[in-house]
């Protein structure tokens, strides 16, 4: 077996997260049984165990949580009133809506996904929710459609990993903050390299598996694009336990990761 092409990955990644916009299938193609173990994103209503509270749930338009996340970056970024946010694979647009309330009408945000179903849905949900600092683009997070230097935080959740070139996001990820800005994101991370038998399956790949890097890894992408402050810790606090996993979903682990653009000397 060898790893899929990076068309191959974007398709299924693709066509998943379009069946998920349209209702067609639950979060990151979970469910019971062998699909439960192969997928490690959302549930039925997975977000209060992610770090949201009942109160940001609440305040959400109906469709926008669609059970895709594996942490609550928003909660680690320190969004402060007045800042532009860029979130990379915005889904539903849970994370948009959430930082849109923390950067007020004064803020922006801008949600960018790949998949045009979703797009349609966040869009929607924005107008449901009479939300005017919030906007959705169609675009694939290694090519941004976003300028040099707009953000001051680049948040994603549970999404890096989906893309079969990460070095890629992370330097457009660089790309789009201003000097100083910062990278808060929840992510899957694999507890050591992954066989190839997982590696290769794209089922793995859309259930947010096959993708998750290691920390080192993951560590190496972020300073080569530049980072600095970098940090990845286990969103549980625990160091993850390295011994054989008995399915593909605890061969990882989430994890925030964290680092910052320098300040332009």
């Amino acid at each position: 077996m060898t790893e899929p092409k990076a068309t191959d990955v974007r398709n299924a990644v693709r066509n998943t997260y379009g069946q998920i916009a349209r209702g067609e299938r639950a979060g990151c193609g979970t469910g019971t049984g062998r699909s439960a173990e192969r997928s490690c994103c959302g549930s039925a209503s997975p977000s209060l165990g992610l770090g949201y509270s009942g109160e940001d749930l609440a305040a959400l338009p109906d469709g926008a949580d669609l059970g895709l996340g594996c942490g609550n970056p928003a909660a680690i970024a320190e969004l402060r009133a007045g800042e532009t946010v860029v979130d990379l694979g915005a889904g539903g647009g849970i994370d948009c809506f959430l930082a849109a309330r923390r950067v007020g009408p004064a803020g922006r945000v801008i949600g960018v996904d790949m998949t045009p179903d979703m797009v349609e849905r966040a869009r929607g949900n924005a107008a449901r929710a009479g939300l005017e600092n919030v906007e959705f683009r169609l675009g694939e997070i290694e090519n941004l459609p976003v300028p040099d230097g707009t953000a001051d935080v680049v948040l994603s959740n549970c999404v890096v990993n989906l893309s079969p070139d990460q070095g890629r996001v992370y330097r457009e990820a660089f790309r789009v903050l201003k000097p100083g800005g910062r990278l808060a994101i929840s992510d899957m991370v694999a507890k050591a390299d992954l066989p190839e038998e997982i590696r290769s399956d794209l089922e793995l790949h859309a259930g947010c598996i096959a993708g998750a890097r290691t920390a080192t890894e993951l560590k190496r992408h972020l300073t080569d694009a530049g980072f600095e402050d970098v940090r990845i810790r286990p969103r549980d606090g625990r160091e993850p336990d390295e011994s054989p996993p008995p399915t593909p979903r605890d061969a990882v682990y989430s994890a925030t990761i964290e680092g910052r653009r320098p300040h332009e000397s």
